[in-house]
């Protein structure tokens, strides 16, 4: 699914894009680890779903508050996600992860329900926190929670 609001999101600068992600989830302190290890140049902020600016992105795409069982990329006024947030995330990413991207010709639906049955199963396979952490940034400006 992919949302284009027509309004710029807020707590956004023009052109930047932000990856919201559980916090309390393994599996994703995991991928937001992975985004700031590959990250080199800086182009993918996080923040996580509980986080004050998270509900507010969420908010901004009519996106649950409560349940979160979806990955979020935004970017200035459109906002991914499940499987296209994860090829929008790898198209961000120096060589050669956007050459994941070619996975992108399996169809939506079996790619999103791949991604479905991942993330209701997540917290089974890879386990939980019992509250919301985030990764070591590698940089000061790395996640908009302050």
């Amino acid at each position: 699914m992919t949302g284009g609001l027509g309004s710029p999101a807020p707590l956004l600068k023009d052109g930047e894009t932000v990856v919201l992600f559980d916090g309390t989830c393994k599996l994703c302190n995991g991928w937001a680890k992975f985004i700031i290890r590959h990250d080199r140049l800086h182009r993918i902020r996080l923040a996580t779903v509980q986080s004050s600016q998270g509900q507010q992105l969420l908010a901004w795409a009519g996106l649950p508050t409560d349940h979160f069982n979806t990955i979020v990329l935004v970017a200035t006024d459109r906002f991914f996600v499940r499987s296209d947030a994860m090829f929008e995330i790898l198209a961000r990413l120096p060589h050669p992860w956007p050459l994941l991207r070619g996975a992108k010709c399996v169809p939506l639906a079996l790619r999103d329900r791949i991604y479905d049955k991942i993330a209701l199963n997540r917290y089974r396979l890879f386990g939980r926190y019992d509250t919301s952490r985030t990764p070591m940034a590698d940089h000061p400006q790395r996640f908009m929670n302050p």
